[in-house]
């Protein structure tokens, strides 16, 4: 009998990206793979982002990385998939011929086919839209193992934001059904998961497209609630356009909904979000927040900015900076615009220059760090619930964990450097944490119980 080869998968950019990668480990050990880290196993698939220049380059130099080490004979299979495969499969696979396999969105149940370099299946393929979606009865093997995991309601998007790309490479919103969502939900509890972080492009969209109407996201979490025992939930990626205030007062009523909402705004000038192709502007944006923090009091919110989109002036930034003192948001989070082939706003060109979109960027996480400092501070000398996750991934003398306040991966963490005599620490676990240090993102603080 043929032994199968190890294999390993370095997977890049969003959480949506890294559940592809899982439900591609899940059907490779569902044919007897062995799974190991990507330094140690003879077959590597790099899954790819194309959502802007940064993740892309990313992407080829994981991609030439895993081409060299395959030429020094070090692995015997280079398999690329996602995004990039998508959008630019049929030039990377002229470019790049050392790869010996590209998988589409809609393939992931060919990994185990391309691992072993199958006759039948091609080396590449025209990728069209992406229109499938996986569902529980997909098989997945978690690669996160500090106590979340990430629930797919969703793939696809219906907005027209010119900026980017994802619908053309993800296609158009698909919802899963309640009783999918919440079979895995399920079974990611059995394996010991305690916080749930529900994700999609537009997750307060959810539901739309199945009759779910605009309720369809606090139905979706009711169900959760009702009939799952995870500490927490949590959602991500808000649009404010879809964002519904039944979310709001169930996150306000239910305790194990937690009160955090990363919406990313984009920008707040309305000149800028008008060649954006987005609603609102600065001064509806103040009032949702308002209205947010009046249903959810002691709400967490994050989002995320765009500097030097094309043409954006001086005032336009100004009032997005202003906005950003004033509002006092807990994170934020900038990116600077980068030209998407194909997309809405690529007619317009790339004007501003990148010394000034850098210069924008740092001057709006300038003006964050003392609010996001302060607010810090008051958490001191204060006992909060947190989540560990298990050993700081910098140093074995610190333990992680995170409060409701922080997302996993994008927000700042609490360093434990002081347990209780006899404590054993295990990822998963729901503690008690006094904060003692507070910096401008991350808490110091001991567990209490």
């Amino acid at each position: 009998m043929k032994t199968l080869p190890s294999v390993g998968i370095v997977s890049l950019g969003c959480p949506k990206n890294l559940v592809d990668t899982e439900v591609m480990l899940g059907h490779l050990a569902r044919e007897g793979f062995v799974l190991e880290d990507p330094d140690t196993s003879r077959v590597v698939i790099v899954n790819t982002c194309g959502f802007i220049d940064r993740a892309k380059e990313e992407s080829v130099e994981a991609i030439l990385r895993e081409v060299a080490r395959k030429e020094a004979g070090e692995i015997d299979r280079v398999i690329v998939a996602g995004c990039m495969v998508q959008k630019y499969g049929r030039e990377l696979s002229g470019e790049i011929p050392e790869v010996d396999a590209f998988i589409g969105l809609d393939e992931l149940e060919n990994a185990p086919a391309a691992a072993l370099g199958l006759p039948s299946l091609p080396r590449f393929t025209e990728k069209p839209l992406a229109t499938r979606l996986y569902d529980d009865l997909a098989p997945r093997v978690l690669t996160r193992r500090r106590g979340y995991a990430y629930l797919k309601v969703a793939e696809g998007c219906n907005n027209p934001c010119t900026f980017c790309t994802i619908p053309q490479m993800r296609g158009l919103q698909r919802s899963r059904t309640v009783e999918s969502l919440v079979a895995e939900a399920q079974g990611l509890r059995s394996q010991g998961v305690s916080e749930l972080c529900l994700i999609s492009q537009d997750t307060t969209r959810y539901g739309e497209d199945i009759g779910l109407t605009r309720t369809g996201l606090s139905t979706l979490v009711a169900r959760l609630l009702a009939e799952t025992d995870f500490p927490w939930i949590r959602f991500l990626y808000a649009y404010p356009k879809t964002l519904h205030r039944s979310v709001l007062e169930l996150m306000a009523k239910e305790p194990r909904f937690l009160p955090y909402v990363d919406i990313p705004l984009q920008h707040v000038a309305r000149p800028v979000l008008t060649a954006m192709k987005r609603g609102g502007d600065s001064t509806s944006y103040r009032k949702m927040i308002g209205e947010m923090r009046e249903v959810v009091p002691g709400i967490a919110i994050r989002t995320t900015f765009i500097v030097g989109f094309p043409n954006e002036t001086a005032a336009d930034f100004d009032e997005m900076l202003s906005f950003v003192t004033d509002m006092e948001l807990d994170n934020v989070g900038v990116f600077t615009y980068s030209e998407e082939p194909n997309s809405g706003a690529a007619p317009l060109g790339d004007p501003v220059p990148a010394a000034l979109k850098e210069e924008r960027r740092a001057r709006i996480l300038e003006a964050q760090q003392p609010i996001a400092k302060a607010k810090n501070q008051a958490k001191k000398g204060k006992t909060f619930e947190a989540l560990l996750e298990g050993p700081s991934e910098e140093t074995e003398h610190l333990l992680e964990a995170r409060l409701t306040s922080q997302a996993p991966e994008i927000d700042g963490r609490v360093l434990i450097n002081e347990v209780p005599e006899g404590f054993l620490p295990g990822p998963s676990a729901m503690v008690r944490v006094k904060i003692t240090k507070a910096h401008e993102y991350d808490l110091v603080g001991r567990i209490v119980a």
